[in-house]
């Protein structure tokens, strides 16, 4: 490349980050306020922060074909971090929390491998569909099968292993980065358009089963308990005092801030963790519609940025990635801010940037730094003005 180092990097990209990094802590602190918490998360996710920075730019740095030299070598490593989970000796390494393990346990601090299983997941993919496209003679029925295949066999075994974890939201998460790269791999849609078309069925008649009529889904082994969930996301209001309280109060408190919002750390709706997956409630509620319109708006610019350089980069395995990149968050961001308003049921899915965490932030960074890394190396000089 003929255009200097500090040129090289995506200006745009650290900056929006930079921003939503400010939002986040300045939410997780308005959360503070309400008492319910003797930690400051506030301080803690700037410290999440700067080190995820470091993570990102160090990623930067590293040529991107080096993630296609030793895909094989990380996927590898992904899937032992989740299985060694089940079968570890040592309870202090990987304790229980919630019936499940699905943690490491580093003294202060923890990580989930399943968060940067996602990140993996998506340089696997990428790298199946780009050699796939790379060496096939022809585009037929046969190849197209055939790559549906490999993805296949490459999603098989995290995703079972992390529904092992009992962990329903990550693996929605992995099916909708799949979807979203199945759709821009060249698979016919002779062949996409039926799958899609048979989900949706099954999806709609279990939904409908399960409000008209449960006794045929109790026949199948499901109990009503086990449907409460999404009885209480159907009709919080029969169960404000129990599962669907945090739903309630999330509605009440968003609808609560009207146009403007009661204002910065004046919110008085209880609700639990919010600071983690609840977030969107505070803005709602401190900042009105406008406080949200404004977060999606800068939510939608990231995607819209994303694109943009997938579509700019000479390396389709780089562009690959970004896009299933792309699908991860629309998804985190869809679910997210669906189920604070009851459009979606509650997955316990964060929203990126700005819910409180350790593990899911430096994931995303670590994407981040891929998406650095991409642009630092295969985005030529003429595209990368037109960026600008």
């Amino acid at each position: 490349m003929n255009f200097s180092y500090f040129a090289r990097v995506d200006w745009i990209l650290v900056i929006q980050i930079a921003v939503l990094a400010i939002i986040s802590i300045t939410l997780i602190y308005s959360a503070m306020t309400s008492g319910q918490y003797g930690t400051n998360f506030a301080i803690r996710q700037f410290y999440f922060y700067v080190f995820g920075f470091f993570i990102a730019f160090m990623i930067m740095v590293i040529p991107f074909r080096l993630f296609q030299e030793y895909i094989w070598l990380i996927y590898a490593v992904g899937i032992f971090s989740l299985l060694f989970l089940h079968f570890s000796p040592f309870d202090n390494l990987t304790p229980i929390i919630n019936g499940a393990k699905s943690w490491y346990q580093f003294g202060f601090f923890s990580i989930q491998p399943s968060e940067f299983m996602k990140i993996i997941y998506i340089l696997t993919m990428s790298y199946v569909i780009s050699q796939h496209n790379k060496y096939k003679p022809h585009n037929s029925l046969n190849m197209d099968v055939r790559l549906l295949v490999k993805l296949g066999l490459v999603s098989l075994i995290p995703m079972i292993l992390i529904l092992m974890q009992n962990d329903l939201g990550t693996t929605l998460v992995m099916l909708a980065i799949f979807f979203g790269m199945v759709v821009v791999s060249g698979i016919s849609w002779w062949i996409i358009l039926p799958v899609v078309f048979m989900v949706s069925t099954v999806g709609i008649s279990l939904i409908l089963g399960i409000l008209y009529r449960p006794d045929l889904i109790n026949k199948f082994g499901i109990h009503s308990y086990q449907l409460d969930r999404i009885y209480s996301w159907l009709r919080p209001e029969d169960y404000g005092s129990d599962i669907g309280f945090q739903l309630m109060n999330s509605l009440i408190a968003i609808g609560s801030g009207g146009v403007k919002g009661r204002g910065y750390s004046d919110g008085i709706i209880y609700i639990p963790e919010n600071h983690t997956d609840f977030i969107f409630t505070i803005v709602g509620e401190e900042f009105g519609f406008i406080g949200t319109t404004i977060v999606v708006i800068l939510l939608f610019l990231l995607l819209v940025h994303l694109i943009r350089i997938s579509l700019a980069t000479k390396d389709s395995f780089g562009s690959y990635f970004i896009i299933g990149y792309v699908s991860l968050l629309f998804f985190h961001i869809f679910q997210n801010i669906g189920m604070t308003i009851q459009i979606l049921p509650i997955t316990g899915l964060p929203l990126p940037f700005l819910s409180y965490g350790g593990s899911g932030l430096w994931a995303n960074m670590v994407g981040i730094g891929i998406v650095l890394s991409i642009y630092f190396y295969r985005v030529d000089e003429r595209k990368h003005k037109r960026l600008l």
